[in-house]
């Protein structure tokens, strides 16, 4: 581990030699001088920390959010082999290395249940897309679990809505009436991703999973429905290929993950720049890649947010945690402008209307029944009244 490090609750201090990074192991040992570098984040977590904890203070608040009406997205980025898998997904061998999205999943419907009664109903949809080189695909389609070499469903493409937001076609919609369904459509999802061992992580995703639920509340009382989403994203790492010597396949896995990482950080950057300077409007390039193309209404749009920035400390990995440290503090100074997902039911409210016609044209039809309407009649250019 690299000595020159100090964390407290809030900030990260790094003190690395004055030189380029590649070199910092051996610059350590000429006791170079040091550039001293402070992050301020939100949290900062040790590596004794407990996936509880990091739930409680970077997720459950966006949960919540998200049961109020608001969308909400959690992501995790970082170097591969860091972490950011075991924190979004956790560990199967213990109930308390659950990670973020199974402990949301049960958060959402303890409160459902609590909040369930005769005027309000609940409809839980869950989806789970992993994108591969650039590339869309369902992993809760049920032709993934035939394990064929080529993939006989059509691929998952994203395009832009008429107001700005993502349109996903070919994507499965699933309902999930319990926490049991949810549960074992995550874990259906996350057997069918695309992992494979690397000289960095043993179990290393080669693809970005972005696992959905969809929450539509219909209140009978005042005909309003209130949508909200969440998205729990698990990024591939980036990689450096000089570094872990990848070949073959995974060189390509590599570049595709590197090239939407790229991308993902060129759209921050434009967000950063246009909050910094309010008086230009700059294009931000969401089209550039799937990736981003999905996380439009996450980075910058109408959602709560909150990034988990996951580093390594040994000394041979300072390059890469200190871009993961720059890059996150740009996410944390763009600003997103949230509102609650709260609409009327056309349908009711057109029922409603309908059956307030039917009952006045009931009253002006009675109202010509009983009175009898004296009509005019000309007598020699003069009108008479009968």
């Amino acid at each position: 581990m690299w000595e020159n490090f100090e964390a407290s609750d809030t900030n990260v201090h790094l003190s690395l030699p004055d030189a380029q990074c590649s070199s910092l192991a051996s610059q350590r040992q000429k006791k170079s001088s040091f550039v001293k570098h402070t992050f301020a984040f939100s949290h900062v977590f040790d590596h004794t920390v407990q996936q509880e904890d990091i739930f409680d203070k970077a997720a459950k608040g966006i949960v919540q959010g998200f049961l109020d009406g608001f969308n909400g997205t959690i992501f995790a980025y970082g170097q591969t082999g860091s972490g950011k898998t075991h924190t979004v997904d956790g560990s199967a061998h213990r109930f308390g290395d659950r990670g973020l999205t199974p402990r949301a999943i049960s958060m959402i419907y303890q409160d459902l249940e609590k909040r369930s009664s005769a005027q309000l109903e609940f409809l839980v949809h869950v989806s789970h897309m992993e994108i591969y080189q650039e590339s869309g695909y369902d992993l809760l389609t049920r032709a993934r679990s035939c394990h064929l070499t080529v993939t006989p469903f059509p691929k998952v493409t994203v395009t832009e809505g008429g107001h700005g937001e993502c349109v996903f076609r070919n994507l499965s919609l699933h309902q999930a009436a319990s926490e049991e369904v949810a549960q074992a459509l995550l874990f259906h999802g996350q057997a069918n991703r695309k992992v494979a061992e690397t000289s960095m992580n043993a179990q290393s995703s080669r693809s970005h999973s972005v696992f959905s639920i969809q929450l539509t509340t219909k209140s009978k009382t005042n005909n309003t429905i209130v949508r909200s989403k969440l998205h729990l994203v698990d990024l591939a790492g980036s990689e450096r290929v000089a570094k872990t010597g990848t070949q073959g396949r995974h060189l390509v896995e590599a570049k595709y993950i590197n090239l939407s990482l790229h991308h993902l950080e060129g759209v921050i950057i434009a967000l950063h720049t246009e909050g910094s300077n309010s008086t230009t409007s700059k294009h931000v390039p969401y089209r550039n890649s799937l990736l981003t193309m999905v996380l439009r209404d996450s980075i910058g749009g109408n959602c709560h947010t909150a990034m988990i920035a996951t580093i390594s400390m040994e000394a041979e990995n300072l390059a890469e945690t200190l871009s993961t440290c720059r890059f996150a503090q740009r996410v944390a100074c763009i600003t997103n402008v949230v509102r609650k997902n709260e609409e009327i039911n056309d349908k009711v409210t057109i029922q409603r209307l309908r059956h307030r016609i039917s009952e006045l044209e009931a009253e002006v039809s009675g109202l010509k029944s009983n009175h009898t309407v004296s009509k005019p009649v000309l007598t020699n250019d003069i009108l008479f009244m009968m």
